[in-house]
């Protein structure tokens, strides 16, 4: 048994192609095709509507004897969708079109034949006036004064018009010329005023970022404040601002701790018996306490003394 998928064939010695004998068949052989309907028609035994894209199984011939520049003419066999009548159409290469012949009428099937008749008739005027100057003649003035005669019912029309209507039609394109205008003048006022103000708005971030930046320099170069006296710097602050902070925070919380009440009575003077020049400087000492200022230091004062002044001074305040 051979191969069922070959490329050669065996043929053998006496092969004589001739003597093959050849399938005869029809010329107006039929075949079975798929298509759409070319056109909207409607049926003519039951009046169905078929629209233009329906798809049916149609049976396809070549129509004999008629041929168009070499290319052959097919007909196609369609049934109704409803009453199943037999409708047939063909192909028209001449007008690259498909013609109705039987069993249905194409719809819009009158604007098409004015459409041919026009072809027409514009065809043979063609024709004429090749070969006939005279009738060009003819025609060219035949279609001037048809254009006049035009140009004069249209010109009726409005004068018809214009006398039934109240309306000023120049009044209106005035009026509406003017209304384009004061549009187009307010939108360039529009542009204008937001040009101005987006113009306002980088100048005044120009002035803040110029007023940003001198500030600047000037909070970092702090000119050292000249001190007039050495004994300025006992009433300096020697605590930093965090420092103020903190003991401010406890203070409200808690309260403030005051200290001298209670280390005054820590310091106790001895009692001595001066003597007569130094009792004249206690007692200058104690008046000068009293008054609130401190004691001035003299020669003849000891260290003792002056303790004892500056205790008898706090003693004084607390009470």
């Amino acid at each position: 048994m051979s191969e069922r998928k070959v490329l050669n064939k065996y043929y053998p010695p006496d092969f004589d192609p001739a003597k093959i004998p050849k399938l005869k068949l029809p010329k107006d052989r039929q075949y079975v095709v798929r298509l759409m309907a070319p056109f909207n028609m409607r049926c003519k035994t039951c009046g169905e509507y078929i629209y233009k894209g329906k798809k049916f199984n149609a049976r396809k011939e070549t129509v004999q004897n008629e041929v168009y520049l070499g290319l052959p003419i097919f007909r196609f066999y369609i049934k109704c969708t409803r009453c199943l009548a037999e409708i047939t159409f063909k192909t028209d290469p001449e007008n690259t079109d498909y013609t109705m012949e039987h069993g249905a009428t194409r719809n819009f099937q009158a604007e098409k034949l004015l459409e041919e008749e026009e072809k027409r008739m514009q065809k043979e005027r063609e024709e004429e006036e090749l070969n006939n100057p005279m009738k060009v003649l003819e025609n060219r003035t035949k279609d001037s004064k048809l254009e006049m005669e035009v140009l004069e019912n249209l010109q009726e029309l409005k004068e018809l018009n214009q006398r039934q209507a109240n309306v000023d039609f120049e009044a209106m394109l005035k009026q509406y010329k003017e209304y384009e205008e004061e549009q187009k003048r307010k939108e360039q006022e529009e542009d204008e005023q937001e040009m101005k103000a987006m113009l306002e708005q980088a100048q005044n971030r120009r002035l803040l970022v110029d007023s940003d930046s001198d500030e600047e320099p000037a909070k970092s170069r702090t000119k050292p404040v000249a001190k007039m006296k050495p004994t300025d710097i006992l009433q300096e602050d020697p605590q930093p601002q965090s420092k103020k902070l903190k003991t401010e925070s406890w203070e409200r919380s808690v309260g403030k701790l005051n200290t001298k009440p209670q280390l005054a009575g820590l310091v106790t003077v001895k009692k001595q018996k001066p003597g007569p020049a130094l009792a004249n400087g206690t007692e200058n000492q104690g008046a000068t306490a009293n008054t609130g200022s401190f004691p001035t230091a003299t020669g003849t004062t000891s260290s003792l003394g002056l303790l004892g002044a500056y205790s008898d001074s706090e003693d004084s305040a607390s009470d």
